[in-house]
C-alpha cells in the first residue's frame, strides 16, 4: 500500500491549528487515525491538563484501531505528566505505525517517545513536513532548546515610519481591521511585554479582547496572557488597568530601585514582583528577564512598547520576529520614531528579511526577521 504521509500530517497540522489560542504552555498538537487509507479518528491538544491530541483522536475513533496509522505532529510524549504517556496509550490500542512530524525539542525527553513505540514493534516514520510543523510551535521549540521565549516586537506605523505624533497621540494609526488582527496576535502569546512609560501615558490593559476575535472557534478557551510591565523602579500604580486582574499581572524590577512600602502593596494585591539586575546600558536586564520567563513556561512573547523599550529588545538581539501595521498616512517629521537605536554609520545598520507581506483593510501587514550579525558585507 502507498502511504500518503504528507497528505494526513496536514491534516494533523490544521487540528494542531485548532489549539493556536489555548494550549500554552504546552506545545499545539495535532493527530489523525487512517486506516485502509480512510480517516476513522481525529483530535488536537485543546488546554493545558487536558487530554493529549493522540488520546483524543483515539477516543474519536469511529472503528477498532488495530493495524492503524497514527499521524501525529509531534513525538508522542513518553513521560507522565499531567496526563499519562500518549506512546502507552498508541501502544496499547494496537496502533501498527505512528508517523510524526517532528521530534520533542526537549532534550531530556527528545526520542525517548519514538523509542518506546519501536520497542513495542510499531513501525515509526518520520519526520514528515517538520518545517510546518516547527513553525506551529516557535515558542515551544525556543524555549526548549535555547531556553528563551519566541519574542515578536508589534508596531503600528506611518508610511514615513512614525509610530505616534510628538504629543504622543496615537489613536488611531491603523484602522479596525489591523486592530482586530493584533487581538489574534495577543491570543497566541502566552505574555505580553510593555514599558512602565507607556502605562503610565496610556494605562492600557493589554488583555485580549474576545469580541474581536472574528470566528467563533477562535473565542474558544482562549486563554488571557500574563501582561508584563518593565518597570525598573517600581513606579506602576496600584490601580493601573493592568494589573487587574493582578494573577495576570508580573512587574520586572531592579532590586535596589524599589520603595518596600510599595512593593508590600503590590504583592498584597497579588502582583507577581520579579527582580532583574541592571544591564551594561543602564537599563533592566532584559535578557535575564526573558529567561525568567521561560523558566516560567511563557513560549511566545508580544511585545508592544514604546521606541525606547522596542530598541531595547533589539539591540539585546532577543527579536525573533517584527510585526508592522502600516497605515496609508504621513505623521511628519516630529512625530516619533519605531524604534530608538543608537546608529550612526550605514555599516551599523540592521538587515531585515521581509517574510510576509499580507493587505489587512486599509492596512499592510509586514513581518520581518532581524538578521542579528556582527557586520556586514556590502554586496554591491
Amino acid at each position: 500500500m502507498t502511504y500518503n504521509h504528507e497528505h494526513w500530517m496536514a491534516k494533523a497540522l490544521q487540528l494542531a491549528r485548532k489549539g493556536l489560542y489555548s494550549t500554552h504552555p504546552n506545545p499545539r498538537v495535532g493527530c489523525v487515525i487512517v486506516k485502509d487509507d480512510e480517516l476513522i479518528g481525529e483530535g488536537y491538544h485543546e488546554r493545558s491538563g487536558e487530554g493529549h491530541a493522540e488520546v483524543n483522536a483515539l477516543a474519536d475513533a469511529s472503528q477498532d484501531v488495530t493495524g492503524a496509522t497514527a499521524y501525529v505532529t509531534l513525538e508522542p510524549c513518553s513521560h507522565q505528566g499531567k496526563t499519562p504517556p500518549c506512546a502507552d496509550a498508541l501502544i496499547k490500542a494496537g496502533v501498527a505505525r505512528v508517523v510524526f512530524g517532528m521530534q520533542d525539542p526537549n532534550p531530556e525527553v527528545s526520542g525517548k517517545g519514538l523509542a518506546k513505540l519501536d520497542k513495542a514493534g510499531i513501525e515509526v516514520v518520520g519526520p514528515v513536513l517538520e518545517a510546518d510543523c516547527e513553525a506551529l510551535n516557535p515558542g515551544f521549540v525556543k524555549r526548549m532548546r535555547e531556553g528563551l521565549p519566541f519574542i515578536r516586537v508589534k508596531l503600528a506605523m506611518s508610511v514615513d515610519g512614525r509610530t505616534a505624533m510628538e504629543s504622543g497621540e496615537s489613536q488611531w494609526i491603523t484602522g479596525a481591521a489591523a486592530r482586530q488582527d493584533v487581538q489574534r496576535l495577543r491570543a497566541q502569546s502566552d505574555a505580553i511585554v510593555t514599558g512602565i512609560g507607556s502605562v503610565l501615558a496610556d494605562n492600557p490593559s493589554m488583555t485580549v479582547r474576545i469580541d474581536h476575535l472574528d470566528q467563533p472557534t477562535e473565542a474558544k478557551n482562549v486563554r488571557q496572557p500574563l501582561r508584563v510591565v518593565m518597570d525598573t523602579a517600581l513606579s506602576i500604580l496600584p490601580e493601573a488597568k493592568i494589573l487587574y486582574p493582578s494573577h495576570q499581572a508580573c512587574v520586572f524590577v531592579v532590586e535596589e530601585e524599589v520603595e518596600s512600602e510599595h512593593l508590600d502593596v503590590l504583592q498584597e494585591k497579588g502582583v507577581d514582583i520579579r527582580f532583574a539586575p541592571r544591564g551594561e546600558d543602564g537599563r533592566l536586564d532584559l535578557l535575564n528577564a526573558m529567561e525568567q520567563l521561560a523558566d516560567a513556561g511563557i513560549n511566545e512573547v508580544l511585545v508592544e512598547a514604546g521606541a525606547e523599550l522596542a530598541g531595547g529588545f533589539i539591540q539585546a538581539g532577543l527579536v525573533d520576529e517584527i510585526v508592522v501595521y502600516m497605515a496609508p498616512k504621513l505623521l511628519g517629521s516630529t512625530a516619533r520614531p519605531m524604534f530608538q537605536l543608537p546608529l550612526d554609520q550605514m555599516g551599523e545598520a540592521l538587515d531585515l528579511e521581509l517574510t510576509s507581506v499580507r493587505q489587512v483593510g486599509q492596512d499592510l501587514r509586514l513581518v520581518y526577521v532581524p538578521k542579528y550579525l556582527d557586520h556586514y558585507e556590502d554586496d554591491a
